[in-house]
């Protein structure tokens, strides 16, 4: 393992060793986060313009900054010990808060408060909690300052812009204000994002690499899961969805889909990708878990949403009397959120492993070829076709890298005995 992160001793803080897993109290955070994640969808399937979609971009990029800092905190310092819990809850509300005022979030609603300025002081209230626990955590600890300034000096600079961005009402000119507040949060995007460059070179680690893999797992598990209810709830412009066969089809199929994902990235690459990040126990760790887990699996969230707003446009398309093909937003959502959760996964196999994964490659450049042809047939045949590329691309994996898989499972069936067998040894000894 990589060096660990010099930390206060204090009664009030618990450091994470290499075999601490992921808590209950951080799975009730992530319930929060992925529920904001999934409001993005409003963000953009209210009004699907390439501006609202950019919108919705940004917003999920701050989001996941928010998260991933969160996760980052949980793999320095027990989130369930000392004063980490009263922060977190207080992290849990701003978040909430947060998330109720995304639709509104660079643009004033009537007889509603300032959205804008909502949603940045939630922001701000949420790295501010954060980073007051982080500078707990490091200072005092005998490190040099240059470190700890290397990584607030960005946040600090976000703050200034976000606190601009809040405040455009009194400066930027009524028709310029929604741009400049898209101008001024992409600029404290690009500074958050660049603490992560910094980090190999400030004395960062990641104590445990599983708490850390298993985290990002279990976000994408819960995005999937929030992606189900969103299809269960369908279109917000309908009380409820007709009960009807296309309706019900278009359901089945969409669980097909989501299935489909669910076993690309949970049957082999993420345990391979965490097996990878235990065997890297040197300071390369630090750039690998930024890499694929910070950057890319924002990609595969991002894909993720995408994909829910996309089934939104199909079930809300069938849910119609007269059934038109699905829309071009509709086909962007759907075909590029799988296009880009292949390429991501791709791309995170390639970091690790140093190889690409073909098949997936070509299935990804297939699905983008397919949107043209998927536009103008009907929505169930649109979300039907990508469900059979799937369906071939899992029945491709399974056959071609059979070999791989099975030493794969092997090495984790070996290592849950190890770790059952430890487990059990202490119980009978301690109760």
């Amino acid at each position: 393992m990589s060096s660990p992160v010099p930390l206060r001793h204090s009664r009030w803080l618990a450091p994470v060793v290499p075999g601490t897993r992921v808590t209950r109290i951080e799975l009730f955070f992530d319930l929060i986060f992925v529920f904001a994640f999934l409001n993005v969808t409003g963000l953009v399937s209210t009004s699907p313009t390439p501006a609202s979609a950019l919108s919705g971009l940004l917003v999920l990029a701050l989001l996941w900054w928010c998260w991933t800092v969160l996760a980052a905190l949980g793999n320095l310092v027990r989130a369930d010990r000392g004063i980490v819990p009263p922060f977190g809850l207080g992290i849990a509300a701003a978040t909430f808060v947060l998330a109720i005022a995304i639709p509104q979030a660079f643009r004033n609603q009537p007889d509603d408060l300032a959205g804008p300025a909502v949603f940045a002081t939630a922001y701000l209230v949420l790295r501010g909690l954060t980073l007051v626990v982080f500078l707990y955590a490091l200072t005092g600890a005998g490190r040099p300052r240059r470190p700890l300034l290397l990584i607030s000096v960005p946040a600090a600079v976000a703050a200034v812009l976000i606190i601009l961005a809040a405040t455009a009402a009194w400066w930027a000119p009524p028709d310029l204000r929604v741009g400049a507040r898209l101008g001024l949060w992409c600029a404290a995007l690009v500074a958050e994002y660049s603490v992560g460059l910094i980090l190999p070179y400030a004395g960062w680690a990641v104590p445990s690499a599983g708490h850390w893999a298993e985290r990002h797992s279990l976000i994408i598990l819960i995005a999937l899961g929030e992606a189900v209810i969103s299809l269960g709830l369908g279109p917000g412009r309908f009380e409820r969805l007709a009960l009807s066969a296309a309706v019900i089809f278009g359901s089945v199929l969409g669980i097909l889909l989501l299935a489909a994902l669910w076993w690309l990235h949970f049957d082999t690459l993420a345990p391979s990708v965490e097996q990878a990040m235990h065997g890297t126990r040197d300071i390369s760790r630090v750039p690998l878990a930024r890499d694929v887990f910070t950057y890319l699996h924002l990609a595969i969230t991002v894909s993720i949403v995408a994909i829910a707003l996309g089934l939104k446009f199909v079930l809300e398309a069938v849910a119609e009397i007269a059934v038109e093909p699905l829309s071009w937003p509709g086909v962007v959502a759907l075909y590029g959120g799988v296009a880009l959760y292949l390429l991501a996964e791709v791309a995170a196999a390639a970091r690790t492993f140093r190889r690409a994964r073909t098949a997936r490659l070509t299935t990804a450049l297939v699905a983008c070829l397919l949107s043209w042809p998927a536009a103008l047939v009907t929505p169930l045949a649109a979300l039907g076709g990508l469900v059979v590329l799937l369906a071939l691309l899992v029945a491709v994996e399974r056959s071609t890298g059979a070999a791989a898989r099975q030493r794969i499972k092997a090495a984790l069936r070996q290592e849950e005995e190890v770790s059952e067998r430890a487990v059990s040894q202490w119980r009978q000894e301690n109760l």
